[in-house]
């Protein structure tokens, strides 16, 4: 219990700080926040007059007559409301819907890719950690030049090879436009055909990284004397390998997946730039490009969300794997 309370508290306090430094982040940049988004609704043909200035100074938290401490209180109470205010790059649409409406895009593409890698990687990592020199410790080389290749040059390549010249994949898009999003086989059918070849790209550019990790730590952990105890009481390999060196080899890989996994939310911006794919990084892009302040902010909101439960979830696991980390 004592474990659990230290750890709330400290994600609390993590949470508290994430949260103030995004309010402060539109006043500690050059210029004026409400007059850009004021300009950028004009071009839009907004209406704007004082009532409309003020309000959006109100959805930054407050305007230059409200004190600092005021605007500070006023956003924290529109967070506890869900209200994070109007989209400029989306006008008239609220934030929450901008960001709901793009953010299942992400989570499936991503998160799906990012757990295939991950268990790829992982997986690949141990048996080529358990024997070194094999033919599959000899790929290794191979797989972190994948990881070390450009995100965006990767896509264009698979675009090029697999949907220019054979023509098995879409090469941009998230569906069919010609359906009707909804539950039904021929939408979901052409998610996934669509969302292949992004996906694939993440998983050829992360695997790599999984993989040297868990070889990395296999090898150490080989040499510690536990093993050496194991394999002289006569265990089987097999059992050596799962429950001994692989067990203690992929703590730091649990670790590393709880930051990955909560950065899913945030998405893989180039990815989807370079397949025009619908998640939530082009919609951080939009709204860097047009200034679009309230939209980033509420975009940072949700990624810092995801990686602090993401990081809590993973840590209270890290105790149940690991009872040492239990300890002070």
């Amino acid at each position: 219990m004592r474990f659990l309370l230290r750890k709330l508290a400290f994600y609390a306090i993590a949470l508290w700080a994430a949260l103030t430094i995004n309010f402060a982040l539109p006043r500690l940049l050059p210029g004026n926040p409400v007059d850009i988004l004021l300009a950028k609704l004009q071009q839009r043909g907004g209406a704007v007059s004082d009532d409309t200035r003020r309000a959006y100074a109100l959805l930054l938290g407050g305007d230059d007559q409200t004190p600092l401490l005021q605007q500070y209180v006023d956003y924290l109470g529109n967070l506890l409301r869900g209200d994070l205010g109007v989209s400029v790059s989306y006008y008239p649409a609220q934030v929450t819907d901008v960001i709901s409406t793009s953010l299942a895009w992400t989570i499936a593409l991503v998160g799906i890719a990012t757990v295939l890698a991950a268990i790829l990687g992982v997986v690949l990592g141990a048996l080529a950690g358990w024997r070194p020199g094999s033919w599959l410790d000899s790929l290794v080389p191979a797989t972190t030049l994948l990881s070390a290749v450009p995100y965006f040059w990767l896509a264009l390549l698979l675009v090029y090879l697999l949907s220019l010249q054979l023509g098995l994949l879409p090469g941009s898009g998230g569906y069919n436009v010609v359906l009707t999003p909804g539950w039904n086989w021929p939408f979901i059918s052409s998610t996934i055909q669509y969302g292949f070849l992004p996906a694939l790209t993440i998983v050829i550019a992360s695997v790599g990284g999984w993989l040297l990790g868990m070889r990395n730590m296999m090898v150490s952990t080989l040499s510690e004397d536990y093993i050496m105890t194991a394999r002289a009481k006569g265990l089987p390999e097999r059992q050596i390998l799962m429950r001994y060196a692989a067990r203690n080899a992929v703590l730091p890989s649990v670790a590393g997946f709880a930051i990955s996994l909560g950065f899913v939310v945030s998405g893989s911006v180039i990815t989807e730039q370079v397949f025009s794919y619908p998640g939530i990084g082009s919609k951080l892009l939009a709204a860097v490009t047009n200034n679009d302040y309230a939209l980033m902010q509420g975009v940072f909101l949700y990624i810092t969300l995801a990686v602090l439960g993401a990081n809590l979830v993973v840590d209270l696991l890290y105790g149940l794997i690991d009872p040492r980390t239990r300890k002070g």
